[in-house]
């Protein structure tokens, strides 16, 4: 059933893809800011279940390094140039937009094009995750898609039909030539195709969070935790911030417990792993978390630096990710060459 949704729902769903970014995705708070004057209010979030199956659906987000946005704010219409190669290629107009992952900043891209299109409570990721290669129309085969990535000065890439791999290297090297970040668009797909291999469900999910965490806001972290169904893996001092020698995309975060216990974080643009005393308590695709301690603000992985205090939670990760070997495979610490922090389930 469709749902209406009013300016007042920003704060909460602000917060709840906050949760889902485990870390990445992108700070929510400039699109925050940018959506609490939008005249895009009221704006209706339609089900899977909504729509004819048959209709056509296309996938946002902005990727490559979004604290660029920080400095380089997005113009009024960041996705009309990749919407309208998408477009022309396809040879017809896509009536239907969804996020391509409902996490940090990319779970509330849709909502500028919600007034003119129909947008779709479902996503391609579950939670933010790095790479393109992890979307799930592309990890299950799904025949017929279409990314479009601005290259810079009007360009932009076209890929069709391309396996998951080279979404992936061909997405990213147009968003390096654009300057580092781009708003990417993925179609080709529809309604229907999210029913089994996208992950419907996820804006609400992201509401409800919110609405949790914000309920009482004198609550210490471990009420917050209990209320959204999180488990708390510790909270101290960070000590330490290391890159890995061997890949210099993946960051060490070391904390120093008030117990004498050492928490480790694992880290690309996301969290990916936790470990507590050398043991893995939590990895991909579980949803791992750093809260501030005084604050509670959801921090982004840039934002981990030495001497800050801060919790560490983990979430339930979208169920999608571990129906098969295949889809559990692209998100699990081995796809990044950490098999060493496989969770146990």
């Amino acid at each position: 059933m469709p749902r209406t949704l009013e300016r007042d729902a920003l704060p909460a769903l602000a917060r709840g893809f906050a949760l889902l970014g485990s870390g990445g995705g992108g700070s929510p708070w400039i699109l925050d800011l940018a959506l609490r004057e939008s005249p895009v209010w009221p704006v209706v979030l339609h089900d899977v279940a909504d729509l004819d199956p048959a209709t056509p659906c296309m996938a946002l987000a902005y990727a490559g390094a979004t604290m660029l946005l920080d400095e380089r704010l997005p113009d009024e219409a960041p996705f009309a140039p990749a919407i309208a190669a998408l477009e022309r290629w396809l040879g017809h107009r896509v009536p239907a937009i969804c996020s391509l992952e409902a996490g940090g900043m990319n779970g509330l891209a849709c909502l500028p094009l919600a007034r003119d299109r129909q947008w779709v409570d479902a996503d391609l990721m579950g939670r933010a995750l790095p790479d393109f290669d992890q979307l799930s129309l592309a990890v299950d085969g799904v025949p017929g898609l279409v990314a479009v990535g601005p290259t810079g000065a009007g360009g932009v890439a076209v890929i069709d039909g391309a396996r998951a791999d080279d979404v992936e290297a061909v997405l990213r090297a147009a968003i390096t030539c654009a300057g580092g970040s781009a708003a990417v668009v993925v179609g080709g797909f529809t309604v229907g195709n999210l029913v089994e291999h996208g992950l419907p469900g996820t804006h609400a999910r992201a509401q409800t969070l919110g609405e949790r965490y914000l309920a009482e806001p004198d609550a210490g972290i471990a009420s917050r935790a209990d209320a959204i169904g999180a488990r708390v893996l510790g909270a101290g001092r960070i000590t330490e911030v290391l890159p890995d020698p061997l890949d210099l995309r993946v960051t060490a975060i070391e904390v120093r417990t008030a117990e004498g216990d050492t928490v480790r974080l694992v880290a690309r643009s996301e969290l990916l792993a936790c470990m507590r005393n050398g043991v893995v308590e939590a990895a991909s695709p579980t949803i791992v978390l750093a809260v501030d301690e005084r604050t509670h603000d959801v921090l982004q992985v840039h934002e981990l630096t030495a001497g800050r205090h801060i919790a560490v939670l983990s979430l339930p990760g979208p169920d999608w990710w571990y129906a098969t070997a295949e889809r559990h495979a692209r998100v699990s610490p081995s796809h990044y060459g950490l098999s060493a922090l496989e969770e146990r389930r």
